[in-house]
């Protein structure tokens, strides 16, 4: 029976190291969705109001520079996820790309859209925040593990 895997992919490594286990763990049948969620920074740059501090709106450009430049990283690792699994057999069609503006947090857009689409497993890396950070901030894995109901979730360090 085919599996229904929502894969959490940023443009890091160990995003990759997701798709390389589901590649070596899952039948190529399954049918498997890249989900990447952008934080909504991109609203800053069309924002050109009074009330911002003369700084920003001197760095306004680089800042929006930086914001093309990940989503341009991030479209590149949905590219090379996605042609890593059709290589190795999964069928194109069953295949999806989903690239998506934060809502509600980028842990709990990844639950939500498990949630809403059915998926029997949330498949994501570890993030590798230094042992400080994530005791006191956390990571998105560590969330989405802390907050999905129903639904196995495989951290793949």
């Amino acid at each position: 029976m085919a599996q229904k895997i929502l894969v959490a992919l940023d443009d890091s490594e160990n995003a990759m190291r997701a798709v390389d286990f589901i590649i070596k763990t899952f039948k190529p049948d399954s049918k498997v969705t890249l989900l990447s969620v952008l934080q909504d920074t991109a609203a800053l740059c069309e924002m050109n109001s009074p009330e911002l501090t003369s700084y920003f709106i001197a760095q306004q450009g680089t800042f929006c520079a930086l914001e093309q430049e990940k989503k341009k990283l991030v479209d590149q690792a949905v590219e090379k996820a996605r042609n890593l699994l059709t290589k190795s057999g999964f069928e194109d069609k069953n295949v999806t790309v989903k690239v998506e503006m934060k809502k509600a947090g980028i842990a709990q857009d990844i639950v939500d859209e498990a949630k809403v689409g059915g998926y029997d497993v949330i498949v994501m890396g570890r993030r590798g925040l230094s042992g400080i950070k994530e005791f006191f901030i956390g990571s998105v894995s560590q969330k989405v593990l802390h907050t999905a109901r129903d639904i196995s979730i495989m951290i793949v360090n």
